[in-house]
């Protein structure tokens, strides 16, 4: 069942499934909730699992001109808040990953455990900060279907082009029906994001690193870029994906993300 809450300027879409301990998924960009279906599925049997869609995007309102990360992970703490959880484990993709280390940032007594999936913490290059504003000046003025035909062969690994078209389709749909406002928003906003690299070694919780094998936003030597510098973390290389493990190869994916949270989560 669909639930809202009502945040600063704006009113979040979220769902919660099954009981036991409680497991956040935040979304990437310019993706929503529905992208963890089939790990809400699995999940569910074992863990309170709640999914929704970060401010712009999906069914959630409150898009702007720039949204910064600082203000999703306040969304995150309301949300929180709204539910009574004391803690829970937090699982981010992308852009939802780097929302999850700015929530840690903020309030690292509330997360039990970090899955950081197909992510990034460091700034981004003069090019890609600059392809990011472009990009938001693009999708305001054109909307999102040209641009969605543009990425997806960087969002899924060439496998999943060949194979798996149903994937590959439910993907391009998600990201053509992105509200254009949203996405450009929370690109402007992750072009002033800040440099998490000194703070990776300040995490203390258990920590899964994740990621695509064929991942070209975010390739392997970022996760182990993050995973030599937060103690103690673990590295899972996903063979067969790109950008979207949880979309593209599901059953590997629920099985390492399962297989982390059983071991913090006792």
């Amino acid at each position: 069942m669909i639930n809202f809450l009502e945040v600063p300027g704006g009113r979040m879409a979220y769902e919660v499934r099954g009981t036991g301990q409680p497991v956040v998924l935040v979304h990437g960009h310019p993706f929503n909730r529905s992208m963890w279906g089939a790990q809400v599925a699995f999940l569910a049997c074992s863990y309170q699992v709640i999914t929704y869609d970060l401010r712009g995007y999906g069914q959630s309102s409150g898009a702007s001109t720039l949204v910064p990360l600082e203000r999703f992970a306040e969304d995150l703490e309301a949300l929180r808040v709204a539910l009574q959880l004391d803690f829970f484990a937090l699982a981010g993709l992308s852009m939802g990953g780097q929302i999850a280390l700015e929530y840690y940032r903020q309030h690292p007594d509330r997360v039990r455990a970090l899955l950081l999936l197909d992510t990034f913490a460091t700034l981004d290059s003069p090019a890609r900060r600059q392809d990011r504003l472009d990009t938001a000046a693009q999708l305001e003025q054109l909307g999102m279907a040209q641009h969605a035909r543009e990425v997806l062969p960087k969002m899924v690994a060439p496998a999943t082009l060949r194979e798996q078209p149903a994937v590959a389709e439910a993907v391009l749909t998600m990201m053509q029906t992105t509200p254009p406002q949203g996405a450009a928003g929370a690109l402007r906003g992750r072009a002033e994001r800040r440099d998490y690299t000194s703070m990776l070694a300040k995490i203390s919780v258990p920590t899964l690193v994740l990621v695509g094998r064929d991942d070209v936003f975010t390739p392997v030597a970022d996760a182990v870029f993050m995973q030599e510098r937060i103690a103690g973390a673990q590295l899972c290389v996903v063979e067969g994906a790109g950008h979207l493990p949880p979309m593209e190869t599901p059953r590997e994916c629920n099985a390492a993300l399962n297989q982390f949270l059983r071991s913090c989560l006792t």
